[in-house]
């Protein structure tokens, strides 16, 4: 109590907010992230679009029908999303090479912000990063914050969904996504 006391007293309130700030966002950052989605019943279509990736090639949601899907709307600013990037590149090693994609839609941020954020990465995502400067895309999908994820069927339709971070290397995700992929 005696670090609260002489911030308060140096500082005023605007120093014990910030120490209590920087506390609840260590709570956060050592909190373990959910490796669960909720259903959405029933399925709901979502319209198209067309996203750049990093290398200005723009990607059509239509190219990806007959895949399952997962969507995950994110930004470097964002904790949760940092701390999912790994799992989701492993995830997207796991079962990339069967009828699945990862589209990571980069909110808000340029290509240069991005791709320097991507270098202080230990493994750089395979799967497309892509783009949405004026969050269009995120509206069309009903994102309210960051980050969140939606698995859609071979068919395009969302059919699991999740806000907040995600653990996508858990075995229940891939279990998941498997169950999406048998379904002709």
């Amino acid at each position: 109590m005696p670090l609260l006391k002489h911030l308060h007293a140096r500082a005023g309130l605007a120093g014990l907010q910030a120490v209590l700030l920087l506390l609840s966002l260590a709570a956060v950052a050592d909190d373990e992230l959910s490796h669960s989605f909720a259903p959405v019943d029933p399925p709901r279509s979502v319209p198209d679009f067309s996203l750049p990736d990093m290398d200005g090639e723009l990607h059509t949601l239509q190219d990806y029908r007959g895949k399952v899907v997962l969507i995950n709307f994110w930004a470097t600013w964002c904790p949760p999303c940092r701390r999912e990037m790994p799992a989701l590149e492993q995830l997207y090693s796991n079962l990339g090479d069967q009828a699945f994609a990862v589209l990571a839609i980069n909110q808000w941020e340029d290509a240069d912000h991005v791709f320097a954020y991507m270098g202080d990465l230990n493994v750089i995502p395979s799967f497309p990063i892509l783009f949405d400067p004026e969050s269009k895309v995120s509206a069309e999908f009903g994102v309210k914050g960051l980050p969140t994820s939606f698995l859609l069927d071979k068919q395009g339709r969302v059919v699991y969904r999740a806000v907040g971070g995600r653990a996508f290397d858990h075995p229940d995700v891939e279990q998941t996504i498997r169950s999406l992929l048998a379904v002709e």
